[in-house]
Order: structure tokens, then sequence, then C-alpha cells
């Protein structure tokens, strides 16, 4: 298990992240007097709402394709990316809530590193199965090659 202890912290941290986002919404309901199950409002909480809920819909890509790529490629190089998507999340989050047109900075981040984890995962599972099925491992024939 010590193996993939980057990728269980990132994912803890990443939960964390989540609730605290949703803790936000929570407070802006307060704030705002929007009771639930109401999602419209001030466009104040309609921010902070919709930016909760973007997060919650990228969050199970991010969190699949963070393990494929800690997994199959580079668990090292899969945290620091999950790290970075989600200092780009807070700061998409937070950039929405202040204005929409401030979320774009973080959304391209964020959206650069999931990315990249879906392009690391996508060639280690790839290699994996040419390996399994085909005894062809590229990564080995470029660590033999450099």
């Amino acid at each position: 298990m010590a193996a993939v202890v980057l990728l269980a912290a990132v994912s803890v941290l990443s939960a964390w992240q989540q609730s605290y986002f949703a803790l936000e919404v929570g407070k802006a309901r307060q704030k705002y007097r929007v009771t639930p199950p109401a999602v419209s409002g001030s466009p104040e909480f309609e921010r902070v709402f919709r930016a909760q809920q973007n997060c919650v819909e990228f969050y199970p890509i991010f969190l699949i394709m963070l393990w494929m790529a800690g997994w199959y490629s580079n668990e090292a190089g899969a945290a620091c990316l999950g790290l970075m998507y989600m200092f780009a999340r807070h700061k998409y989050f937070w950039g929405y809530a202040e204005a929409a047109h401030q979320r774009l900075a973080g959304f391209r981040v964020s959206l650069s590193a999931l990315a990249l984890l879906t392009v690391l995962g996508t060639l280690g599972v790839a290699n994996c199965m040419l390996d399994e099925f085909l005894d062809i491992n590229f990564v080995e024939k470029l660590r033999q090659h450099l």
C-alpha cells in the first residue's frame, strides 16, 4: 500500500476540498437567503453554487485520471499534477465567486492538468495492455535507447 500513498494523500486532500466548496455554498445560502432546494437567487449566490457544481461535475473524472496516471505511469508525477489541479480549482472557485470572467484562468489550468493526467493514464494503460497481450513494452524500449 505504500506504493500509492501519494495518490491516496491527494485523493484525501481533494475530498476535503470538495467538502470545503460545499460548505461555502451553505454559507452563501445563508448570506443571500436562498433556502434549499432552490438553486437560484442573487447572482452572488448563483456564482458560488455554479462554481461548486462545476467542481463536482469534474471530480469523478479527476479521481479516475489521477489513479490511472499514478498506477500505470508515474505516481509522483500524477500526484504533482493532482495538486496542480486542486490549486487551479481553488483559484477557479474563488474567481468565479467574485465574478464569472475571473474563473477562466483557474479553469484553463485545471483543464490542462486534467488533460495531462488523461494522457499519462491512457499511455500507461496502453503500454500495459501491449506488454500483457502482445509482449511489447514501449517504456522498456525507450529506457534501453536512452
